[in-house]
């Protein structure tokens, strides 16, 4: 690999590459957990409530606000891609269009978090 191309890596819109297709990745990974949910809840009423209470464990609610955090890093990093593309790259904007989608991810998933606790 090319010395350039390792140096691109270090810029913060590859990190933004990077969270955009891992967050993708694990909202595709849950999407079968959610349609699994949506069958329960088409067996019966019994059957929800089995899962309903096991999603009020710690570590099923920690994993919903991280889900939460990558949906949201996932829609604002795509809307950032689309600014790029209709709007064009300016590199003196990409860090604060990068920042403020990580903000706002971070936003949605504390008020999720403050409405779960």
């Amino acid at each position: 690999m090319s010395a350039s191309a390792w140096r691109n890596r270090g810029h913060a819109a590859y990190g933004a590459f990077v969270v955009h297709r891992l967050s993708g990745l694990a909202l595709a990974l849950f999407l079968p957990l959610h349609f699994l949910v949506l069958g329960q809840a088409l067996q019966g009423e019994a059957a929800l409530d089995v899962f309903l209470r096991w999603t009020q464990a710690p570590l099923v609610q920690f994993s919903e606000i991280a889900l939460v955090f990558l949906l949201a890093a996932h829609l604002t990093g795509g809307l950032r891609l689309l600014f790029v593309e209709f709007v064009g790259w300016r590199s003196e904007t990409q860090k604060m269009l990068i920042a403020s989608a990580g903000g706002v991810a971070a936003f949605c998933a504390l008020a999720f978090a403050l409405n779960l606790l």
